[in-house]
């Protein structure tokens, strides 16, 4: 393990302050149930992000909400729908003035499943027998790529267990693999994003030198000390303050996109969104740019786990909803990821309250893509689905519904990461570049793979989109779309 330079591992604790987090939520119960306050809080949220669209100069917000204010509406009973009605109101307007009506695609591509941790709610865990242990050869990896590329995928979330046996040399090497496969019409993965065990800062430079990946991501599962422990009792990951300490570790290996989340259900979910935000705000204040995504998976059924059928601190779906809501409302600037562990219909409800980025067309198996094409995940993936649904399913429900499915890979191109990709966020322009970029995606997808009733709905929806749109903006985009309609493929802004 790398010596720790800057940060000694009691920072951990610092980052998320045990005893702040506990005093909050304790403090702010009794104003939980003052409407009047509750508005305020709303308002102040609303009113942060419309400074926030003016671009206004000087300090930026870290959030736009206090852990206090989090912790008071995270104490809101989920089941007064009157009030809670007015929360997602708020999420929904904080999110449509900076993302728009845009929804990120992407899907998961598991490497190995070969893993040293005893996770004890996850079915790769190394003392699980139920499972047999996989990873993926050059030409299986070739053949999951074209699978993906084959449904229209454009960005993956590359994952592995952590392994003596699935080294870091062959994860990079796996990642050129990746990169290289071409599939006609459309061509190739654009962005590559990482869920990786947690690495040194010489690794990360590494991998960043790759010039290959996007967003570095990594789950600390529980924020929670006492928790963490208990559900990572033996493996490299049983170490809470070196994990909490990975972005740090990425950021200073030049990695400025990163990726934090926890798996609601191991404790408390309320405690679990402050040390979310006490760990953005640490990245904001540090290096100045916070988490690109906020990931909120909900445990699920995994392979011989009695836990992850029967979580300790399982969430339900209106205080589910909550927690996303007020995430939304207080990092307004990050993407706000779902994946496929919830339901179409839960999906639809919570792109209503903040997310930005959805998976699609899932398999977390290693070798699922090419091995079980269309068929539901087996009992071999890392956990159950809920959403079985393709990828062609899901742009259409979404297109349906008045969402513009993005497949879009442009900013880390274009260098528009990190704190440069904040700042465009924050003045609220990211709409100058994501919104046509999107759009242009769209009917390529269409172009290439869609059926006649994603053609129908697409033509139609863009044609809607592009009226939002200013009239210099249009012009260009009729220019970039006659581009895309002529055959050339990843045209963008």
């Amino acid at each position: 393990m790398e010596q720790e330079k800057h940060h000694k591992y009691e920072d951990a604790e610092k980052i998320v302050d045990h005893k702040t987090i506990q005093d909050l939520l304790e403090k702010t119960k009794s104003r939980a149930s003052d409407v009047t306050h509750i508005r305020e809080i709303l308002e102040h949220a609303k009113k942060s992000c419309d400074v926030q669209q003016e671009g206004t100069p000087g300090d930026v917000f870290v959030q736009s909400l206090s852990l206090e204010q989090c912790a008071t509406l995270l104490n809101v009973d989920a089941y007064n729908e009157s009030i809670m009605q007015e929360i997602y109101d708020a999420a929904f307007s904080v999110k449509n003035r900076l993302y728009g009506n845009r929804i990120v695609l992407f899907a998961p591509l598991y490497l190995s499943n070969h893993c040293v941790n005893q996770c004890t709610y996850c079915a790769f865990r190394a003392s699980n027998k139920e499972i047999s242990r996989n990873m993926l050869t050059h030409e299986e990896i070739r053949d999951e790529v074209k699978q993906l590329v084959s449904q229209g995928h454009r960005r993956v979330l590359v994952l592995t267990g952590e392994s003596p046996k699935y080294t870091f040399e062959e994860l990079l090497q796996a990642i050129a693999v990746i990169s290289d496969v071409n599939v006609p019409p459309s061509g190739s993965i654009r962005r590559i994003n990482v869920e990786l065990p947690a690495l040194s800062v010489s690794d990360m430079r590494r991998l960043k030198s790759t010039e290959r990946i996007g967003t570095f991501t990594l789950f600390q599962e529980t924020y929670h000390l006492p928790t963490y422990k208990q559900m990572h009792p033996a493996g490299p990951k049983s170490n809470y303050h070196h994990r909490v300490l990975t972005m740090d570790r990425a950021m200073r290996g030049g990695i400025d996109d990163v990726g934090i989340g926890v798996l609601f259900g191991l404790y408390d979910y309320r405690f679990e969104v402050l040390g979310l935000l006490s760990h953005s705000m640490h990245l904001e204040k540090s290096y100045g740019a916070g988490p690109h995504t906020i990931s909120m998976p909900r445990m699920r059924a995994a392979s011989g786990s009695d836990i992850s059928r029967k979580p300790p601190f399982e969430v339900d779906d209106k205080n589910f909803k909550k927690l996303a809501a007020i995430i939304r409302l207080a990092v307004p600037y990050t993407g706000m990821i779902l994946s496929t562990r919830e339901s179409p219909e839960m999906r639809r409800e919570l792109l209503k309250v903040g997310i930005s980025q959805v998976s699609a067309g899932s398999k977390t198996e290693v070798g699922g893509y090419h091995r079980h094409g269309g068929e539901a995940a087996s009992a071999q993936g890392q956990f159950a689905l809920e959403d079985h649904r393709s990828l062609a399913e899901v742009v259409e429900d979404l297109m349906e519904n008045k969402y513009v499915p993005s497949f879009c890979t442009a900013c880390y191109r274009q260098g528009r990461t990190g704190s440069a990709f904040m700042q465009i966020t924050k003045a609220g322009n990211i709409h100058n570049f994501c919104h046509p970029n999107a759009l242009l995606t769209l009917k390529e997808y269409l172009n290439d793979y869609g059926s006649e009733r994603n053609k129908d709905l697409g033509v139609k929806l863009i044609s809607e989109e592009k009226l939002t749109m200013k009239e210099g903006s249009q012009r260009l985009l009729d220019r970039k779309m006659v581009k895309v309609d002529k055959g050339e493929r990843d045209v963008y802004i």
